[in-house]
């Protein structure tokens, strides 16, 4: 259990499928759509535009949504139209334990690397798909939250997965700050925590187990672009954590580009339209033939 050991993994993406519509909106048709991550079946949606194609892929990573709520497709409902609308396949992946997608009862115990595992499997059978509308040459990342450090996790176990990423008001690229912030000294967690700490010790007790599934160590593999956002008032994911992961990037000379936004939360309802913006052209920039 660690981003080496995933680096050293083989990851099979195959079999992805489309399954039945679930809306049609002039610019693009939302699918329901399925595929394999090894041995496990992850379901998701897909948003295709209008037209033949081949048209440039962005897998979407969503944030923490509680599973026992999550319903397929949630979190990126904004992206997903704008994305589809602006010529690009949206592909929002639901994760393993979500929605229809196969159970993985060990995933919160392993600190949910097996997130990064479907995200890759996602590429490759994007990569593998004959489906004529996907152009397997031209594939971005965008992670959200929780997403974001899904997303470097696969970008350094991965390098040259994909063509561009981007993050949004990502949590923390070293785990231990995820970790005491949302499961060691969070109510309700207690039981999760002694289990991640019996499995795989402490902060204290095992740092080099805990840097092993940190991000942040593994960053002079990424040789995709980076593109990060954030609102400076998130009290949900603190600025910090993404001035800390771009000076990280910077200094393994990551191509990173940053953008903050003053008094904007989590949500950054008032500056996600210039942060869209700003997504869209980095992300023709970098997908292009």
């Amino acid at each position: 259990v660690s981003l080496p050991a995933l680096m050293r993994d083989e990851v099979i993406g195959a079999d992805l499928e489309l399954g039945e519509v679930l809306g049609r909106y002039g610019a693009y048709t939302k699918y329901a759509v399925s595929y394999r991550a090894d041995d496990l079946t992850i379901t998701g949606i897909m948003n295709v535009p209008a037209g033949d194609g081949p048209f440039p892929v962005v897998v979407l990573l969503h944030g923490h949504i509680d599973p026992a709520i999550y319903v397929t497709g949630q979190g990126y409902r904004r992206e997903q139209d704008a994305l589809a609308r602006n010529g690009y396949v949206a592909f929002h992946v639901d994760y393993r334990n979500h929605a229809g997608s196969d159970d993985d009862p060990r995933n919160d115990v392993d600190l949910r690397l097996g997130y990064a595992r479907d995200t890759i499997a996602a590429v490759e059978a994007v990569k593998a798909s004959d489906l004529p509308f996907l152009d397997g040459e031209r594939i971005g990342l965008i992670g959200r939250s929780m997403g974001g450090q899904v997303a470097f996790n696969a970008l350094v176990a991965r390098p040259g997965l994909v063509d561009a990423a981007v993050t949004y008001a990502s949590v923390s690229t070293d785990a231990v700050d995820n970790y005491e912030r949302w499961i060691r000294f969070a109510d309700g967690r207690r039981q999760l925590a002694a289990a991640i700490e019996r499995e795989h010790g402490s902060p204290e007790d095992d740092p080099e187990f805990w840097a092993g599934v940190s991000a942040r160590n593994y960053f002079d593999q990424i040789t995709t672009p980076v593109m990060v956002h954030h609102g400076v008032v998130d009290d949900t994911c603190p600025i910090a954590w993404s001035r800390a992961t771009v000076r990280a990037l910077r200094a393994a000379d990551v191509d990173v580009t940053y953008h903050e936004y003053p008094g904007e939360n989590h949500y950054m309802y008032g500056g996600w339209a210039p942060s869209f913006q700003r997504t869209l052209a980095f992300l023709e920039e970098n997908l292009t033939v």
